[in-house]
């Protein structure tokens, strides 16, 4: 048997603040293949961006086991991980071609190779003629296209997404669930897309994983079974539904 790409078994994060202890992150334990678009979701300060932060790198845990990668597949954070925030932190001076090449420029990746893969990947996410233009040029929805593209420019192993289409509007969110979703089918990368909307989590993701209020303990982690490529449509059907209410049940909403 092959060892997941991420594997979490009973992850417990501690912040201690003014001699007090608060818990931030019980019991988390899952496993991620590599290629998988698993969905993290749960309420608002239930924990999730911690644990994204805890396979980032930028946190440390005070219990249980984060593996990612394998001894045949060494893992360097610095260099296999993309993020996305809620934010598309573009940098307002610099345009769109030049905010994607920051991954590269900052991990000295050799330049010239780096700028025709961030034009590939503008094409990627549906910006090609846009290279030029500043961030303020561009809307909030095409701002966080080129936030992905940034994200993939130095060929990451893992994509870590932490609600990046929560300051969307309703419409401009949907659109942006499909072009995820294409995205993902031809970058092929392991993606894990935090969220608190329990549809986009089902809509998105090859696997969710549920977790209750805080302190996080993980409630749930279930296969989505509904094929590839997915339409707006398949929110409509029963299987689509069973897995939202099973979730609303998780978190005592039904």
């Amino acid at each position: 048997m092959t060892e997941a790409f991420i594997h979490l078994d009973n992850v417990k994060k501690v912040y201690r603040t003014r001699g007090k202890e608060f818990l931030a992150v019980s019991q988390a334990t899952f496993d991620v293949e590599q290629g998988e678009l698993v969905s993290l979701v749960g309420p608002s300060g239930c924990g999730k961006t911690t644990l994204l932060k805890i396979l980032a790198g930028l946190h440390g845990f005070d219990g249980g086991v984060v593996r990612i990668g394998s001894g045949k597949q060494p893992f360097n954070p610095a260099r296999d991980i993309g993020m996305v925030f809620q934010q598309p932190l573009l940098l307002k001076w610099r345009r769109i071609i030049d905010n994607v090449m920051l991954p590269a420029e900052i991990l000295g990746l050799p330049q010239a190779a780096a700028r025709a893969r961030a034009y590939e990947l503008l094409d990627l996410v549906g910006l090609k003629g846009h290279e030029d233009k500043y961030p303020y040029e561009l809307s909030g929805g095409m701002q966080q296209r080129a936030s992905i593209a940034r994200a993939l420019v130095h060929d990451p192993k893992l994509i870590l997404m932490d609600e990046p289409f929560g300051a969307l509007d309703a419409l401009t969110r949907e659109k942006m669930n499909l072009e995820l979703l294409q995205i993902w089918a031809k970058a092929k990368k392991t993606i894990i897309f935090v969220t608190h909307g329990i549809t986009e989590a089902v809509f998105l993701g090859t696997r969710v994983v549920v977790l209750t209020a805080g302190p996080a303990k993980m409630a749930d982690n279930f296969e989505v079974d509904i094929p590839m490529p997915r339409t707006l449509d398949v929110r409509n059907t029963e299987k689509f539904g069973e897995y939202t209410r099973r979730i609303y049940r998780l978190l005592g909403m039904e």
